[in-house]
């Protein structure tokens, strides 16, 4: 099979899939006849094929997966105008603060915040499938360390860590999801909805006369 054959088998294969694929999967395509250095060079030319599109080849956490440009979600959000599922604030600030802090404890959280957390908010963000527990702090009661997951990479459209937006005030958990949310178009939050649940609990702490 020439290059451009295989190039065209893995373009295929990335468009309909609606998951990552690793390159080492990738590899079963042809019957490993083609090594991981032939794979990602390959992989690289369909990322050159596709600058100039509306989508784009990306490498998250779990593999390689076409995906919309930034730019594009204006319009492809006319296609499906029904709102993502809305988590409240303090989801959001806990998401941000282990994405941030990790590995952190619910303590560790709750000091950051300021308040108690929720065990609900917790298992919400674990349902999601965006945290997990990775072990225990060897302190008075062994409590859980929660990290992020490499589904919550995919979502952000990040391969690692090391490609979170650096983060001027570390302490304020909102600004780390508005970074969150800049630098991730897939990941399914609202700013705008922490934004109505600050201002509903003011209203409430401040009746109009």
């Amino acid at each position: 099979m020439n290059t451009s054959d295989a190039k065209r088998v893995l373009e295929t294969a990335l468009i309909c899939t609606q998951q990552p694929i690793a390159a080492r999967e990738l590899s079963a395509l042809f019957q490993d006849q083609l090594g991981m250095d032939t794979i990602k060079t390959l992989l690289s030319d369909l990322q050159l094929d596709w600058a100039q599109r509306g989508a784009e080849l990306v490498q998250v956490a779990t593999g390689w997966r076409f995906q919309s440009r930034p730019e594009m979600r204006v319009f492809l959000d006319r296609l499906h105008p029904e709102k993502p599922p809305k988590y409240s604030r303090a989801a959001m600030e806990t998401l941000a603060i282990i994405a941030y802090r990790q590995p952190a404890t619910r303590g560790d959280m709750e000091d950051i915040r300021g308040v108690t957390i929720n065990s609900m908010v917790i298992k919400q963000l674990e349902d999601r499938g965006w945290v997990e527990v990775i072990g225990h702090r060897e302190s008075v009661g062994r409590p859980a360390l929660f990290a992020t997951t490499r589904q919550f990479l995919d979502d952000l459209g990040l391969s690692s860590l090391d490609q979170l937006p650096a983060l001027e005030n570390p302490h304020n958990p909102l600004d780390a999801l508005a970074l969150l949310e800049e630098n991730g178009g897939n990941l399914q939050l609202s700013l705008e909805n922490a934004e109505q649940v600050l201002e509903a609990s003011e209203d409430q702490a401040h009746p109009p006369s």
